[in-house]
């Protein structure tokens, strides 16, 4: 096979997997934008939801922050079978499939990590 032909098969390869990875973070954007408006409807009434806000509530966690508490990854078994807490004030949620991938999807965009020097952190990406 010729060089040229070569190159450009590895070279249209490459652009399709770069489509491919494009896609797939607009898709998870799309679906952190549909978690964002789920918690601001559902949890926004107690919890902070957003990468700079207070919580309403001020004994309810901050969502940016639920990674201090929580592993972000396995909150989704909870969402899909129903939150309960020991507290009669929160009420128990439980999410279609779809919508635990949104709420982790925007979990996970929103979650802050420590910085330098005591620095509280700032949010990942948003």
């Amino acid at each position: 096979m010729p060089r040229n032909v070569l190159t450009c098969l590895v070279m249209a390869a490459a652009l399709g997997l770069a489509g491919h990875a494009l896609a797939q973070d607009a898709a998870t954007d799309e679906s952190a934008d549909r978690g964002h408006e789920l918690v601001l409807k559902n949890c926004g009434q107690c919890h902070a939801t957003g990468t700079t806000d207070l919580s309403p509530n001020p004994a309810a966690p901050l969502f940016r922050d639920l990674h201090k508490r929580y592993p972000i990854d396995s909150l989704g078994e909870a969402l899909a079978e129903g939150i309960m807490v020991g507290h009669p004030q929160m009420p128990e949620f439980k999410f279609s499939p779809e919508d635990v991938n949104a709420i982790s999807d925007y979990l996970t965009r929103i979650q802050t990590r420590q910085g330098a020097e005591g620095d509280p952190g700032t949010p990942t990406k948003n």
